[in-house]
């Protein structure tokens, strides 16, 4: 399977389906094996554990 798009129920939501290896090449071109991208993944996870989250519900919530 190459890959497939479809709409959700909801005019808002689609889905995008494709087999591991073409998540492989899309992850690769976008970065998501890189040193930078792998070191974030890591402070992110540290930010977690120490609480410095918060939960929003639209990226509304952002804007100062």
């Amino acid at each position: 399977m190459r890959m497939k798009i479809s709409k959700g129920k909801k005019e808002r939501n689609i889905s995008i389906t494709f087999d591991a290896g073409r998540f492989e090449r899309v992850a690769a071109n976008f970065g998501m094996f890189s040193k930078p991208f792998l070191d974030s993944l890591d402070r992110a996870e540290r930010d977690v554990v120490a609480g410095r989250t918060a939960i929003i519900s639209s990226l509304k919530d952002l804007r100062g």
